[in-house]
């Protein structure tokens, strides 16, 4: 029993060891510049103060509830995260069901369907924003050549269709990154299972509820917790697609931040935004895990 835990303790401060230079560069990398957000948040810095901390308590947080323009950003990126994320996950499950079953060509098809996520988000953004193009897009002379429009439709010039085309344009991307998540979930599953289930007499529809569903529950959550977290920060491609217009309809939160520090110079208030932003996505963390630890407690009641 002593040999035991004398062993135990050695492997503890093994791995301790071994991963201190880790946690010390996570700690450089992430922990020094959100410190040093939430300490500038509290000091009005901007050329009002000739770019010299003043210190100002809570008063960034409290221009921040009265912002007109920050609560439009973020009502515009909550659109845009529910809208992506909700759209990769559905069509992410069904590419990654169709991926899963044996055909020829399998292997070439898995190759060609994560294309879309490798491409820098930038060009894709370019890409997207010519093919939109009310003059020389391909969407309107498709439409045009099929006799649905005879004027072209100004796509990124209306509020309601540029923050369509952008969630279309994120969808295309990065649904591939959720279909590749899935199917990982999905080749874990045994096939057991669903033969001695089919054996009881259940149709496709009741395997897929009662047994892949449960069991792919973990890789959901983390890919929605992934997703979450990168269609909540994008500023690249909102930035070369729209440049958050038209009229702000498209302004997210990274992208007022970005304004609001680089163009305006208001460094204490954009500091604040930052720590406003981080501490929602901390918030999301903490649920997701949550619910992945239920998820988890389930599927290994399941198994």
């Amino acid at each position: 029993m002593t040999n035991m835990h004398t062993l135990r303790s050695r492997e503890q401060r093994t791995a301790w060891i071994l991963l201190t230079p880790a946690l010390l560069l996570l700690l450089f990398v992430f922990a020094y510049p959100i410190l040093r957000a939430f300490w500038l948040s509290v000091f009005t810095r901007n050329l009002g103060t000739e770019l010299q901390p003043v210190f100002s308590g809570l008063e960034n947080y409290v221009r921040m509830a009265g912002d007109g323009r920050f609560w439009q950003s973020f009502s515009a990126t909550a659109v845009f995260t529910t809208a992506s994320v909700l759209s990769e996950l559905l069509l992410g499950l069904l590419i990654a069901l169709v991926l899963n079953q044996v055909f020829i060509g399998r292997g070439i098809v898995r190759t060609t369907a994560i294309l879309p996520w490798a491409l820098p988000t930038a060009l894709i953004g370019l890409a997207w924003a010519w093919i939109f193009n009310d003059q020389f897009g391909v969407v309107n002379d498709i439409l045009r050549r099929l006799g649905l429009i005879t004027t072209g439709i100004n796509w990124l010039g209306d509020p309601t269709l540029a923050m369509g085309a952008a969630i279309f344009a994120d969808v295309w991307k990065t649904t591939p990154f959720i279909s590749i998540l899935l199917l990982a979930g999905l080749q874990s599953i045994s096939a057991d299972l669903y033969e001695a289930y089919s054996v009881d007499g259940a149709n496709p529809w009741q395997s897929f509820r009662n047994i892949t569903l449960p069991l792919l529950l973990p890789q959901i959550l983390i890919a929605v917790l992934f997703r979450f977290a990168q269609a909540f920060g994008i500023f690249d491609l909102i930035a070369v697609m729209t440049g958050g217009g038209p009229g702000g309809a498209t302004e997210v939160v990274s992208l007022y931040i970005y304004s609001t520090v680089m163009r305006y110079l208001d460094f204490g208030y954009g500091a604040a935004l930052v720590v406003v932003t981080f501490l929602i996505l901390i918030a999301a963390v903490a649920i997701a895990s949550f619910l992945l630890n239920k998820s988890r407690a389930k599927t290994s009641g399941v198994i």
